[in-house]
């Protein structure tokens, strides 16, 4: 392998959005990812304005695009009294806003534009089988250890491996992430499961005390993406383990009928416990830099942790594409990105306490509050986040 190839650990979103953005810059990568096959798990993901700005920038954006679906609405429900609270609206005026649309896709969709886009460039070369177990380094090089005994050297290490990311842990050593407490159940159902009172096409948050419940259209409308969480105080972490219905329902007893009976209708139902970690800014080691959930994990509270990895990924192949020295472009892009992905972190943890699920007078206050903006209030308050800040010092 070229010393010159910059070897990215973690074919997800994160690691096939920064091989882009390399090959746009006209550097060679290699990407590395543990299974066997190139993929993705889960249901759906709500994708910002600030989102399209990146497929934009990495030349997917028509295709991302053709994935989506297009709600009107995010709609807040009070799960306790079944009464709308706010709605922000999706249409016009959004889009004239922050120059994109908000939208809707099944993550396999979104993973795959991005596994299509890197297959047909010849500066991206896709391993799988590849778990990196770690990394050593020197004056000409970084060299990665797989756990199926083959090393590889190359420019620079980038680790986007998630959650649990062994570089991060070689790099920053912080052990496990921080337990939430908060268990997630998801399904996805064909739509004529959904109540036709609730076929809205919108991203639904119905909120309720240490509880709530999301609903959307994906797949062009043809299913219903359902997400359902409340406190249980989870003591470890869990990813993808099924549950029956009658675990999810746990949760929600205390809700109002309707709400409730949203669990009734899905099927097959997964669990995972939600984790994160406190702002960090040790991103850097030499010639190894994190990247994504594996620099800076998020609760789900903003629907950002896709679009902050796809964020970094635009900027760290751009820093890297402009400067020829990696300690000037990896410093560049923790300049960039730290304080407004510590900002998504903390915000994160907000919104799970003040919007989605307080009780008594703090859900009292989010309704009144809510209730009283109009669509120019939401969008300002917004500004900071889908108004390309993220990325204008290396898209203008």
């Amino acid at each position: 392998m070229d010393n010159d190839t910059i070897l990215i650990a973690g074919g997800g979103i994160g690691g096939l959005a920064a091989a882009l953005g390399l090959a746009r810059q006209g550097l060679p990568s290699v990407v590395l990812e543990k299974a066997p096959a190139l993929g993705e798990i889960g249901a759906g993901i709500q994708i910002g304005p600030n989102a399209f700005h990146a497929f934009d920038y990495l030349g997917v954006g028509d295709e991302a695009r053709a994935k989506a679906v297009y709600i009107d609405d995010l709609l807040l429900m009070d799960a306790m009294q079944d009464e709308r609270v706010a709605a922000i609206p999706l249409g016009d005026a959004f889009r004239e806003r922050f120059n994109n649309p908000y939208a809707v896709v099944h993550r396999a969709d979104l993973h795959k534009v991005l596994l299509d886009a890197c297959l047909a460039n010849d500066k991206v070369e896709l391993r799988t089988n590849s778990a990196v177990a770690g990394y050593t380094q020197g004056p000409a090089g970084v060299t990665v250890s797989l756990e199926q005994g083959e090393a590889l050297t190359g420019r620079c290490l980038i680790g986007a491996e998630g959650l649990w990311s062994p570089i991060r842990q070689q790099l920053v050593g912080d052990g496990a992430p921080r337990v939430s407490g908060h268990t997630t159940y998801r399904s996805v159902i064909p739509t004529e499961q959904m109540p036709e009172e609730l076929r809205w096409n919108a991203a639904t948050l119905w909120a309720g005390p240490r509880c709530h419940i999301v609903h959307y259209p994906l797949k062009g409308g043809e299913v219903y993406n359902l997400v359902v969480t409340y406190h249980n105080d989870a003591p470890a972490p869990v990813a993808g383990k099924p549950v029956t219905k009658e675990e999810v329902h746990r949760g929600f007893g205390h809700v109002a009928e309707r709400p409730r009976q949203i669990i009734e209708h899905g099927t097959d139902w997964k669990m995972w416990v939600l984790c994160d970690r406190e702002p960090n800014d040790h991103w850097i080691d030499g010639r190894v830099v994190l990247l994504g959930d594996a620099a800076h994990p998020m609760l789900q509270y903003m629907a950002q942790g896709a679009c902050m990895a796809m964020e970094d990924a635009v900027c760290l192949s751009y820093h890297l594409g402009q400067k020829s020295d990696l300690e000037a472009a990896f410093t560049a892009y923790q300049q960039d990105r730290f304080a407004r992905t510590a900002r998504v972190q903390t915000y994160s943890r907000l919104m799970g306490e003040y919007i989605y699920h307080p009780d008594g007078g703090k859900a009292a206050m989010r309704n009144a509050t809510m209730r009283a903006m109009r669509p120019d209030d939401f969008y300002n308050r917004l500004e900071w986040l889908y108004g390309g800040n993220g990325l204008s010092n290396v898209t203008q």
